[in-house]
């Protein structure tokens, strides 16, 4: 008996070992990913269970703050497409293209992200299943490959628009922005795949383990493919904002901007999608380089020791350091979340025809339910009125029956 409490708490350890390593090593995508260690003694415990014991305010800041983001979420891209792909906006704009792309991909993202957050927060095994496991991996990471690409196909266009206003014509076009997002795609995809090579659902761990073998190239692979992601392209976006923003600082100091932007056909619609681009743009950066210095920090900050308990590390100094580091990662992980939901309130804010648009929307809605109301509200009063004084015969009398007081006068 004492043997086989031994190797139990020895496949235990190696658990634990395992998803410290994981928590170690986890890649940026992965902070929207995150997990805690299961004790190294006594019966497993769920990452929610965890998560509540040794870390409670991240636990709070999990299930009070992402469920926010995926109400607006939700709400707020299916409002975007509606109206950045509908055939008025896809003709005559090029970059409705793209952000009518990126509010799908955050829609899609959010739905997967559910998967994700019942499992970590709540206890709920979701995709920690044979063949569900490697699908999973393949799919969650793909909508974290494509918004930023996307954004940086947009950024380059307006700045070849802004910058470049004679190529204009060649390269800022509804037929090559399809294009673009097409190769975006399938280029993400091709690089999510690796993700269905590195993982698979390991039986004797009862969780997403590394493939045998795949370890090392799983490490090497993370920094290659999150640091090109996730650090070069919000660098190249900012790069980008910022020769565009110059180039308007020049054309307005030389007082001829109104010149320049009717010789290129350029409206007040299209300065407003330069100011949302622009908007859009920066709140990447601010949202994403974040999550890039807390992937930084993780190398430097160590976790406490391994056989510690995990209702005992707060007691521990090096897991009180690393402890709070967690919790700052979280709160990192729920900015860098908020990316995938608030998109529409800089639409919003920033473009007149988006905010007419959802004017008309939500007047739609409140107008037909406002209808519906009137029609049913008339048809209760004419059923009333109808019964209220009602002309009947009885015993060869005519009476008159005012139901609403019930009276009857004879």
């Amino acid at each position: 008996m004492s043997d086989t409490n031994d190797i139990e708490q020895d496949a235990e350890l190696a658990r634990l070992l395992f998803l410290l390593r994981k928590l170690s090593m986890e890649n940026i995508s992965g902070i929207l990913n995150t997990s805690l260690p299961t004790p190294s003694h006594g019966q497993p415990v769920s990452t929610a269970e965890a998560f509540r014991i040794a870390a409670p305010a991240a636990m709070m800041i999990d299930r009070i703050v992402t469920p926010i983001w995926y109400v607006i979420g939700i709400i707020g891209n299916p409002i975007t497409m509606k109206i950045w792909l509908s055939k008025r906006m896809r003709e005559s704009n090029s970059s409705a293209i793209y952000i009518g792309s990126i509010a799908i991909v955050h829609f899609i993202f959010i739905w997967l992200h559910l998967l994700l957050e019942l499992h970590i927060a709540w206890g709920i095994s979701t995709y920690n299943k044979p063949t569900l496991c490697e699908i999973f991996n393949f799919l969650y990471i793909i909508p974290q490959y494509l918004a930023p690409l996307l954004i940086l196909g947009f950024t380059t266009e307006r700045y070849i628009a802004v910058c470049l206003p004679f190529k204009k014509e060649q390269f800022c076009t509804v037929r090559r922005a399809c294009i673009v997002v097409f190769v975006l795609t399938v280029f993400s995809f091709l690089l999510g795949s690796v993700q269905m090579y590195m993982w698979t659902f390991n039986v004797e761990r009862q969780l997403c383990y590394y493939r045998k073998g795949a370890k090392p190239f799983y490490v090497i692979w993370t920094w290659i493919s999150e640091m090109l992601i996730f650090a070069v392209v919000p660098l190249l976006v900012l790069i980008f904002n910022i020769l565009v923003i110059r180039e308007i600082k020049l054309l307005t100091r030389r007082a001829s901007f109104r010149m320049h932007r009717d010789s290129n056909n350029r409206g007040n619609a299209n300065q407003t999608s330069t100011v949302t681009l622009l908007s859009v743009s920066f709140y990447l950066i601010c949202t994403l380089l974040p999550a890039t210095i807390v992937y930084a920090m993780q190398s430097v900050i160590k976790t406490g020791e391994h056989t510690i308990p995990y209702n005992k590390w707060s007691e521990d100094p090096q897991w009180q350091k690393y402890l709070i580091y967690f919790t700052i990662r979280k709160i990192v992980e729920e900015i860098t979340f908020s990316n995938y939901a608030c998109y529409v309130f800089i639409y919003y804010i920033t473009g007149s025809y988006f905010r007419t648009e959802v004017h008309k929307i939500l007047c739609f809605r409140l107008c037909r339910n406002k209808s519906k109301r009137d029609v049913q509200r008339t048809s209760t009063k004419t059923s009333t009125h109808a019964e209220q004084y009602t002309l009947i015969t009885t015993n060869g009398k005519q009476e008159i029956c005012q139901t609403e007081t019930a009276s009857v006068a004879v």
